[in-house]
């Protein structure tokens, strides 16, 4: 799940940039839905902002760009305080993938209109020219928003999945959680220590490789 250019000085930055903005809009997506919905609760904790600083979780932050996963960051979302519970919790929560993916097309503009393009060579300065770090901002918001509906626990998809459910069946979607999240920890670590069983890649990679190319236009 790395962004491109591998271990150079220039994918490094590239992809700092890249996960803080597409982190901070991910989770005020989510704050300000659930405020319009009712729930205040990220606004009164201060989290209902651009700033990086208020959401970010460092030590998942730091994980992420060195190996590729992490727990990036978390907006406060109570449920019980929103007008219509479902609706508003469903609204909310989607919001943080779509979210992704509307900066992605928006990034993808200057592709669309033949004014960007990919740069390998540019992974391989010092300092990322505008092509990486748009291509990059392209290529990790897809993959954010495509790996966060996934409908495991504690991804944004398995909440999706809830509020799409009739209350009876949501409450028997709900009794798996444990086993969700042990089969997305799996999903996850599997790969880092027997490669040949990269299921996740599996999952992601053809979805990721067509939107990235129809953004692209490649």
């Amino acid at each position: 799940m790395l962004l491109s250019g591998g271990l150079s000085i220039a994918g490094l930055i590239s992809k700092i940039i890249v996960v803080l903005i597409a982190m901070d809009i991910h989770e005020y997506a989510h704050a300000r839905v659930a405020y319009e919905m009712g729930d205040s609760t990220a606004r009164d904790m201060g989290k209902m902002t651009l700033d990086p600083r208020a959401n970010i979780n460092w030590i998942g932050f730091a994980m992420f760009v060195l190996v590729g996963f992490g727990i990036l960051g978390s907006a406060p979302v109570n449920e019980g305080r929103m007008r219509n519970r479902r609706q508003g919790m469903l609204l909310a929560v989607a919001a943080g993938p779509f979210s992704n993916l509307i900066l992605a097309a928006i990034a993808a503009i200057p592709f669309q209109l033949g004014l960007a393009h990919l740069d390998y060579a540019g992974f391989r300065q010092v300092i990322p020219s505008l092509n990486v770090i748009l291509t990059d901002m392209v290529t990790f918001n897809l993959l954010l928003f495509l790996f966060n509906l996934i409908p495991l626990f504690p991804l944004d998809g398995w909440t999706v999945v809830a509020k799409l459910l009739p209350p009876e069946l949501e409450y028997q979607w709900r009794r798996y959680q444990q086993y969700s999240m042990f089969a997305l920890l799996a999903l996850v670590f599997v790969p880092f220590i027997a490669p040949q069983f990269n299921i996740l890649g599996l999952i992601l990679g053809q979805p990721l490789d067509f939107l990235s190319r129809l953004f692209l236009k490649i």
